[in-house]
């Protein structure tokens, strides 16, 4: 199936939300390692086949061999003793790293990245050439270490030889949102969509749409994919991001309806466990969210889900042990960085607002410095003015936030900024906004907004 021909991105503005940040500081502080790779089943399969004599794709990695999708760390396990007995297996290896990168991406243990570089190198060893499976896992494992230019590189060279390889065409996109060269996306979106269109590629190509403000074309592509999807862990996946653009956008109802097919299809999967858990506190189910919430931090402290533990503990009056979840995200920074993962912008969001206001000022300049992207422009900003300097940060919020933006806490931000530095009016309009698109973003920057609002002489 196919997306060419659909609805295409509204060419006006590049501006708007990222799957990652489905918040803005929310999801994106979990999610950027996740976008990086696509649902299990995908993410872990085999090297993608060379193409065939004829100029068309391959309909599927051939079934031999890809991991089985059910159980991880089985298909680890039997991989590493199938490299006891044969480790002049190139394809092995390469297959190997990749799942390396899935462990770590799923259960939050970037001691893992270590494992799959070297998986990758003793691949890359053994057959230097034509190993578009090393440099495809490799430009994976790049992207979830937040190295989007070694990402994008490694893709290249993937793709170089086979035009037709899933992952490389899937990390290519994910390099070029990551480093701002938003139209660039759009244009991999498409050729990926005309080589080999799939459940990964229909992921992103709705994913650049959101980010272009066209959020009726993305929830289009999504709904077309979950019709195409085959597979449990394929109905997880796409069923999850459906949820998640609709909770951004304050459809409550139907995110809810769209998490619950997730979970039917996987009681497992931890980002609709996560959405069901958000979705649940925005409606005011704050027990369940609770418990939601508390069991996907038991699973997978990553700094997002302790964040969005906190905030629902602090909305509760629960500082002790909003304080607790707060503290562990140095933890997770520290051990992360160890690994070899750059935390900067997400060490830049959490401590903003809940740490360091000085260190989240260094990581969002050191990031900025990296790439220009709307997440980091907004987290500079955002850093700026909790360090009173908000006349300053306004520079930063048209790049965040620009006409049509439909990132509710990308508003709150710039509305925030622009009330601190005496801009009542266009504070008022944005603010307005955000509690508009999703009244519900943050369970303590909602009620911030509502705060600032009152303040500002609206009813």
């Amino acid at each position: 199936m196919s997306l060419r021909g659909e609805p295409r991105t509204n060419e006006g503005g590049s501006g708007g939300s990222n799957r990652k940040a489905r918040a803005g500081g929310v999801f994106l502080l979990a999610g950027a390692t996740a976008l990086a790779l696509t649902a299990t089943a995908l993410a872990v399969g085999g090297p993608d086949p060379a193409p065939p004599a004829a100029r068309t794709a391959p309909a599927a990695d051939a079934p031999l061999d890809r991991l089985g999708a059910g159980d991880l760390a089985r298909g680890v396990r039997d991989l590493q003793a199938h490299l006891r007995s044969q480790p002049e297996d190139a394809g092995a290896w390469a297959t190997l790293g990749t799942a390396y990168v899935e462990q770590a991406r799923t259960g939050g243990d970037p001691t893992r990245y270590p494992q799959a570089a070297k998986a990758f190198a003793r691949s890359l060893g053994i057959q230097p050439r034509d190993n578009d499976a090393a440099f495809a896992g490799r430009a994976a494992l790049a992207a979830a270490r937040h190295d989007f230019r070694g990402a994008l590189r490694d893709a290249g060279r993937a793709l170089a030889v086979n035009p037709y390889s899933e992952r490389a065409l899937s990390s290519r996109i994910d390099a070029l949102v990551e480093l701002g060269s938003y139209p660039k996306a759009l244009a991999a979106a498409k050729e990926a969509d005309s080589r080999r269109p799939g459940i990964p590629v229909f992921t992103r190509y709705a994913y650049v749409l959101e980010l272009r403000g066209d959020t009726k074309g993305a929830r289009g592509v999504l709904t077309r994919a979950l019709d195409s999807a085959a597979s449990s862990a394929d109905t997880a996946y796409v069923a999850s991001a459906l949820g998640q653009l609709d909770w951004s956008q304050g459809q409550y109802d139907t995110a809810l309806r769209h998490f619950t097919t997730a979970l039917r299809a996987d009681p497992g999967h931890l980002p609709a466990l996560e959405g069901r858990a958000r979705t649940q506190a925005a409606r005011g189910d704050t027990e369940a969210a609770r418990k939601g919430l508390e069991a996907v931090v038991a699973r997978h402290p990553l700094p997002g889900q302790l964040v969005a533990l906190g905030e629902l503990y602090e909305a509760e009056g629960r500082t002790a042990d909003a304080r607790a979840q707060y503290e562990l995200i140095g933890a997770w920074t520290a051990l992360a960085r160890a690994n070899g993962v750059n935390t900067d912008l997400d060490t830049a969001l959490a401590l903003a607002d809940h740490g360091d206001r000085t260190e989240a000022l260094r990581s969002a300049r050191a990031e900025w410095g990296k790439r220009h992207t709307v997440h980091t422009a907004d987290a500079l900003a955002w850093a700026l003015h909790v360090n009173g300097r908000s006349a300053e940060a306004l520079r930063y919020v048209e790049r965040s936030a620009p006409a049509g933006s439909r990132n509710a806490v990308f508003l709150y931000h710039r509305g925030m900024i622009e009330r601190a530095a005496g801009e009542k009016r266009a504070a008022l309009r944005s603010l307005t906004a955000a509690l508009d698109i999703n009244p519900a973003f943050s369970p303590t920057g909602s009620r911030a907004a509502r705060a600032a609002l009152k303040s500002l002489g609206a009813s």
